[in-house]
C-alpha cells in the first residue's frame, strides 16, 4: 500500500515537472521526495490533509529554484551582424508559418506587452481563452520551444 502510494506520488511529480518543461523531471521528483522525507519527523504530528498535497507544495518550491538556476531562453538569439539578423528574421517568418493560426496568434499576443502591463495582458488573454494563466504559460512555452528549434534548424540549413 505505501509503496503504491509512493509510486503514484512520484509519477505525478514527474508529470508535473515534465509539463513545466523541466528536462530533469525524474531527478527533481526524487529531490522533492528526499526533502519531504527528511522533514517527516518534524511535520507528521501537526500536518492535516492529504500528504500528496504537501509533496506538490514542495515540488512548487523546487520548480522555482530550477527556474532561478536556469537562464530564461530567448526567442531570438542576439546577433551582431545585420546579415545575421535578416537571416534570422526570414527563418522566424518561415517557422511561424508552420504553426496553426491559433498558435501564431497566441505566441504573438503572449509576448505583446512589457513590464507590469504584461501581467495584466496575460491574465486577460488566459481569461479570454477560458484557461488558467498557468495553462497559458505552458502553451506559450511549448510553442516557443518548437519555434526556437525550428529557427535553429533553419539557420543551420536543415530544411
Amino acid at each position: 500500500m505505501a509503496g503504491q502510494k509512493y509510486e503514484e506520488i512520484r509519477c505525478r511529480l514527474i508529470e508535473i515537472f515534465a509539463c513545466r518543461g523541466c528536462k530533469e523531471a525524474e531527478e527533481m521528483a526524487d529531490e522533492t521526495i528526499n526533502r519531504v522525507t527528511s522533514k517527516v519527523a518534524s511535520i507528521s504530528g501537526g500536518y492535516v490533509g492529504n500528504p500528496a498535497h504537501y509533496f506538490y507544495g514542495v515540488a512548487q518550491k523546487i520548480h522555482l529554484e530550477y527556474l532561478r538556476r536556469k537562464p530564461a531562453p530567448a526567442i531570438m538569439p542576439q546577433v551582431d551582424e545585420p546579415y545575421e539578423a535578416e537571416e534570422e528574421y526570414e527563418c522566424l517568418k518561415h517557422c511561424m508559418q508552420k504553426f496553426t493560426p491559433e498558435s501564431r496568434e497566441l505566441i504573438l499576443q503572449y509576448y505583446e506587452a512589457d513590464k507590469r502591463e504584461k501581467i495584466h495582458h496575460r491574465k486577460t488573454l488566459a481569461h479570454e481563452m477560458g484557461i488558467e494563466p498557468n495553462a497559458l504559460r505552458v502553451r506559450a512555452y511549448r510553442i516557443k520551444a518548437v519555434l526556437q528549434q525550428c529557427i535553429k534548424d533553419c539557420l543551420q540549413g536543415k530544411f
